[in-house]
């Protein structure tokens, strides 16, 4: 392992990679990065599919033969994502089954249009979950209201969750609690709680590049001076409040029973903006039992240029909440402004499947499918 991610790891920060694709895993760069150490989980979403298969011709052959059995694009789409999730997973079954089911995870996300519906979003999570068929998969689900439905759903029944697009701190408390009702009703079912994996992906450099646009509007000093400091202010109180959950009476009795936490997963974690230093969304955000999910880009400055420093979050909670307090003193309300990223968030994944669908029907339609 590489000595700056040796030291995350010590920091208890897993790496995992935002990034998935056929050309990744014919080439075997998936497999070196893992048998290398680089990363311990993959994360993908419908912007990452979307990227890798319209602009790769390593689908062709699968979508040609799928066009001549008349397979109806969104059928093809399912079956073109499982399977790369599918062969992800049993690169990454190692490192799953030597950190006894802690690490090694691939996710894979429900279709973005059900991100309202709580029934199709369960029903989705069944199927994902079937087609795949390995233990070392998360199901990815928005949450949305409808979605921490569908979530504790999931949970309930035995099947790991990924819960996606959180940005803000009343948003992510529901999920927490998602998380604990679907644990406590996979309990009182009698099932294995220490089998049932999932983490919370809490979103960082959409959060700046907001905030910071409204900073720039003002103009002010005040308003300069707290400029990206928004985003890791925010993080650092979501895991305050994971570090609440797990001290409750809920939590313990779960515990108790061998359940293992939601780990938070810091997602996002590019910067939007030049400015600032390439590393400082996970560098600033080491903490014990976190994940931090890296676009390729990102993983590799890191791994170049990286410097962490330990636990950069605990003991920062005062600092976090003045921060919070500064932004609010200069009228940029945060709760605001992280409603308006999920809601643009689920929009733009949605945008990503439709235009994918749209592609592959076409791709089908070219070789004479008629359900294209």
């Amino acid at each position: 392992m590489n000595d700056t991610l040796r030291r995350l790891n010590d920091a208890g920060t897993a790496v995992w990679l935002d990034d998935l694709g056929r050309d990744r895993l014919d080439s075997g760069e998936l497999a070196r990065q893992v048998r290398d150490g680089l990363i311990t989980g993959v994360t993908t979403n419908p912007t990452i599919f979307h990227r890798a298969i319209t602009h790769s011709g390593a689908y062709d052959g699968r979508l040609a033969g799928l066009a001549r059995l008349g397979t109806a694009p969104a059928d093809a789409l399912r079956l073109l994502t499982c399977a790369d999730v599918r062969r992800a997973a049993d690169v990454l079954r190692p490192v799953h089954d030597a950190s006894a089911g802690i690490d090694g995870m691939v996710s894979i996300e429900v279709a973005p249009g059900l991100a309202h519906d709580t029934a199709g979003t369960l029903a989705e999570a069944r199927l994902l979950h079937w087609l795949v068929d390995r233990p070392n998969v998360l199901i990815k689900i928005p949450a949305t209201d409808a979605g921490l439905s569908a979530a504790a759903g999931c949970l309930a029944e035995g099947i790991g969750v990924n819960v996606t697009l959180i940005f803000g701190l009343a948003r992510y408390r529901q999920v927490t609690q998602a998380h604990l009702d679907g644990l406590e009703r996979a309990a009182r079912a009698g099932l294995d709680v220490s089998r049932i994996a999932s983490v919370a992906s809490f979103f960082v450099s959409r959060v700046d590049a907001a905030v910071d646009a409204r900073l720039d509007k003002r103009g002010t000093a005040p308003a300069r001076a707290l400029r990206g400091r928004a985003a890791i202010a925010n993080a650092r109180l979501a895991y305050e409040l994971h570090e609440q959950v797990r001290s409750g009476p809920r939590w313990q009795a779960l515990a108790a029973l061998g359940a293992r936490p939601q780990r938070p997963l810091w997602a996002s974690t590019g910067v939007k903006d030049p400015a600032y230093d390439d590393t400082r969304y996970v560098v600033e955000l080491a903490a014990p039992d976190t994940v931090n999910t890296m676009p390729a880009a990102t993983l590799s400055a890191v791994i170049d240029h990286g410097e962490p420093r330990g636990d950069t979050v605990r003991g920062r909670y005062e600092e976090a909440r003045g921060t919070l307090e500064e932004l609010g003193a200069l009228g940029i309300d945060l709760d605001t402004i992280t409603e308006e990223l999920e809601t643009d968030g689920v929009a733009r994944f949605q945008d990503s499947w439709q235009q994918l669908t749209a592609g592959i029907s076409a791709a089908l339609g070219a070789e004479g499918n008629p359900h294209a």
